[in-house]
């Protein structure tokens, strides 16, 4: 009995705990499907009135008057537009993250919705249209929705949790820090110190009632490079006067393709090497004194990224000398790889598959776009996640993807990713 006795206790107090873990669950799915209308509702108006990075200004009003209507402690002006609402539970425990985006991109929207875009802003220095294009309005309005829900059960929740509405992540102007990178900067894993962060990510490439994971390496690193080619101009009859930059380049953006098949091991890593702009020359009969080259460089491991750089300088400035012209190399690193802490998301896989079923948590292969919530993951252990956005039983060939005028979701996506932010955050901060 003395043996048996513990045991018992022990047993009982096991059993207890998951009985109230259980209660909590259905709580917060109960009430994840009544914030329904609300999260459409903000979604709607989001997507209507969508603003570029670091201008987000009426976004982060909404947010900010929304957090503090449920009482929260809610700080403002983060990395230039940033929002940040603090809960704190009903005993002191842990403190976990849930981060969304809010801002659009530099798109004219073609959906034909109701509440389409049709706002205008300038993008360097051009007038651009302004949409939703990436689902950061969803990402919002569902954030909105888990605080709701979690400012209702904080009193069975053993910590705080922190709330981060991120300007930017599609990128701050060239030269300037933004984003993640910004908020990680001014502080917002500190006071208090977060302990993980989940982000979620509406996917038009799944179908709703969906959840996508992938441990480790799940989204690309990403890197910006430009090459300046510098040679000889000439009039364009008398080549033989010339070094020409323009032939350079030619041969330069030939080889870089070699990069990744010839010099990276596919059988360990994947990657990709691409030249997005080729400026030169004003007029079809001269050649021009230089040529600029610009792109981008995808990795899964800084151990490619490394290489990638490495060749792509080797390669530039090889090239450029073999035909008497230089090459100026520059490589800006933009975002890190999306890493899923490998003991955090086995944690945390029971969550997902209890709030999605077993059958609808599908582990994915890696995804060449990149997210700059990886900016957290390199300071803290977090879980980055993709909701199924398009309405089960589509031709996905025929879905507008992200990025596109077309883009738009479905909305009956929306309890899901309210109850999934919502119980990740219970289950991190009631597991011990």
């Amino acid at each position: 009995m003395k043996i048996a006795t513990p045991l018992l206790a022990a047993g009982l107090a096991l059993a207890a705990a998951h009985a109230q873990n259980a209660a909590l669950d259905a709580r917060i799915a109960k009430l994840a499907a009544t914030e329904q209308a609300k999260v459409v509702a903000w979604c709607r108006d989001l997507h209507e009135h969508p603003e570029l990075g670091n201008e987000e200004t009426r976004t982060a009003a909404l947010i900010a008057a929304q957090l503090k209507s449920l009482g929260l402690e809610v700080h403002t002006g983060v990395a230039r537009t940033g929002v940040v609402g603090i809960l704190k539970g009903g005993r002191p425990g842990p403190v976990v993250a849930l981060r969304a985006d809010m801002d659009g991109l530099p798109i004219t929207e073609t959906t034909g919705l109701a509440f389409a875009s049709t706002a205008k802003s300038t993008y360097l220095g051009q007038p651009v249209g302004v949409m939703h294009a990436c689902g950061h309005d969803t990402h919002v309005a569902m954030l909105l929705g888990a605080a709701e829900v979690l400012s209702q059960v904080k009193n069975d929740l053993p910590g705080t949790v922190k709330f981060i509405f991120q300007p930017a992540e599609e990128g701050s102007l060239p030269g300037t820090v933004g984003g993640a990178k910004l908020m990680v900067q001014e502080g917002v894993l500190e006071n208090p110190k977060v302990d993980a962060i989940f982000g979620l990510h509406i996917w038009a490439s799944a179908p709703v009632g969906q959840l996508q994971y992938r441990p480790r390496g799940e989204m690309a690193s990403s890197d910006r490079f430009t090459i300046k080619v510098v040679g000889k101009g000439a009039h364009g009859a008398k080549p033989w006067s010339s070094i020409d930059p323009v032939v350079t380049a030619a041969e330069i953006i030939t080889a870089l393709q070699t990069i990744v098949s010839r010099q990276v091991d596919l059988t360990q890593d994947a990657a990709v090497v691409t030249v997005g702009t080729v400026q030169a020359g004003v007029r079809y009969n001269i050649i021009p004194p230089d040529a600029t080259l610009s792109g981008t460089i995808r990795a899964f491991s800084p151990d490619t990224q490394q290489r990638i750089w490495a060749a792509i300088k080797r390669t530039a400035t090889g090239i450029a000398a073999a035909n008497g012209a230089t090459a100026e190399v520059g490589i800006e690193p933009y975002v890190p790889v999306t890493f899923n802490d490998p003991a955090l998301t086995a944690r945390m896989l029971p969550t997902l598959q209890r709030t999605a079923g077993t059958a609808n948590v599908v582990e994915i292969k890696a995804v060449t776009g990149a997210e700059d919530f990886a900016c957290y993951q390199e300071k803290i252990p977090g879980l980055f996640i993709f909701l199924g956005g398009t309405t089960p039983g589509t031709d996905f060939s025929t879905v507008a993807d992200h990025h596109t005028a077309g883009f738009k979701v479905d909305e009956s996506a929306f309890p899901l990713g309210v109850k999934t932010l919502a119980t990740l955050a219970a289950d991190y901060l009631s597991k011990k």
